[in-house]
């Protein structure tokens, strides 16, 4: 499959030719990543890191941008990660993973024979898990390319790699010489550090074409993306498409919904016109099989799905749909296809996404619809005190605590926050600890 790279530069999303001539520049980040999360992970690379153009403290034009945009969606990061201090800060403002360059490597073999930093990659291991590094093999004349690809050292790229992957989830690599050049990578040498590994690799630097990243993805190496993106050469939408194996399904692609607070909804099955029509619509859409055509889930019921984003699994022949669902998404009038409306449970988005329906179409008498920004915090401070001073019996505490998550509920959503930034909130100050 297809991970988008966001390049940061000066503050700017870039793409360069070779890593050093600038090709284009633009200022939408959070648009991009935006429309790039729907179709996989992201990557989002600080070059000026990867070339140490930083402050005393260590930060670039990019970090501010670089962390406001961690956590819209599956992201790696990398530039310049060079300390499991580092790291460890990117994980816990919500890197996935991150990205390790030229201090995975050492300048030298050592007295040992040693090519990596191996003390530095034992000790980030421990700090993040291994399935949370990645490191690079960026190479020129098959040789290892470090320091922001200005040198190589005397390291073969495969042996290069076999040394790497004991310490990683995953390689990505870039054949330097093909980066931004948009002619077309090196087939044969990505099957070659494909065939020598056993960890997930990635292929970036050159692709071109949908037909070069399918080519790649049936010999089982995903690809990162930059150029081809940013000039219209490959969408996201034909790469997305174009990797799933149709054939293996029988030429429909099971699709399970869930809403964003991981409730399975509903399973459907999709062809490639049908994805072609949740890319196009924004809401999902399969093939119904009884009736012989494309099928939009809501177009009668009005109950839509709204597609927050498409993942697919391991073997490519199974699509997993993230979606803000728009009433209820069963035919029986249920929640899910998967229980009774008796056996639904609540969440706090299942709160939030009522919520949301009443201020956007309010109903005859609606209490939730009267609640304007003063009158929400009044009342969050009002249930606040009743569950402090005035609840006695455990009785009382679930009620009053019913209460102020209600109306604190309420309060996000006239400011414009989610539960999901709470959890990524708790999620980050654990995660410094």
């Amino acid at each position: 499959m297809v991970i988008a790279s966001i390049d940061l530069k000066d503050g700017h999303v870039v793409q360069l030719k070779n890593g050093k001539d600038l090709v284009l520049e633009r200022d939408d980040a959070a648009s991009l990543i935006a429309e790039f999360d729907k179709y996989g992970e992201v990557a989002i690379i600080d070059l000026d890191q990867a070339m140490r153009n930083t402050d005393s403290k260590g930060n670039t034009a990019n970090t501010a941008l670089l962390k406001s945009l961690l956590r819209h969606g599956n992201v790696r990061v990398g530039g310049g990660i060079r300390d499991v201090k580092k790291a460890r800060e990117l994980i816990s403002l919500g890197a996935e993973k991150v990205i390790i360059g030229s201090a995975a490597f050492l300048s030298e073999k050592d007295a040992n024979g040693n090519v990596l930093n191996t003390e530095f990659l034992e000790d980030l291991v421990k700090a993040i898990g291994k399935q949370r590094i990645i490191i690079s093999v960026d190479s020129i004349g098959e040789k290892i390319a470090v320091k922001g690809w200005k040198e190589t050292i005397d390291v073969p790229l495969i042996e290069g790699a076999r040394a790497a992957e004991k310490y990683c989830s995953e390689l990505l690599f870039t054949n330097v010489e093909k980066e931004g050049c948009m002619q077309g990578t090196d087939i044969a040498l990505c099957k070659k550090l494909r065939e020598a590994v056993s960890c997930r690799v990635v292929v970036a630097g050159g692709v071109s074409s949908v037909e070069e990243i399918r080519e790649l993805e049936r010999a089982k190496c995903d690809v990162q993306l930059g150029m081809a993106l940013y000039t219209g050469a490959v969408s996201l939408k034909d790469a997305f498409i174009g990797c799933l194996d149709f054939e293996k399904a029988g030429g429909m692609i099971p699709v399970i919904a869930q809403s964003t607070a991981g409730e399975v909804l509903m399973l459907g099955y999709a062809n490639k016109e049908a994805f072609e029509k949740t890319f196009e619509s924004g809401k999902l859409t399969f093939f119904s099989r009884t009736r012989n055509k494309l099928w939009t889930k809501g177009e009668t019921s009005g109950n839509f799905l709204e597609v927050v984003r498409l993942r697919v699994d391991c073997d490519r022949d199974t699509v997993l749909a993230t979606v803000k669902p728009r009433g209820e998404t069963c035919h029986t009038g249920s929640w899910t296809c998967f229980n009774a409306e008796a056996m639904a449970k609540s969440n706090l988005e299942r709160l939030y996404s009522i919520i949301e329906e009443r201020f956007k179409n309010p109903r005859p008498g609606s209490y939730t619809a009267t609640l304007d920004a003063k009158r929400v915090r009044e009342k969050v401070m009002e249930e606040a005190e009743e569950l402090t001073d005035d609840a006695e019996s455990r009785e009382d505490v679930i009620w009053e605590a019913a209460d102020l998550i209600y109306f604190v509920s309420v309060l996000l959503y006239k400011e414009g926050v989610s539960w999901q930034d709470v959890y990524d909130e708790l999620d980050r100050r654990h995660k410094e600890k």
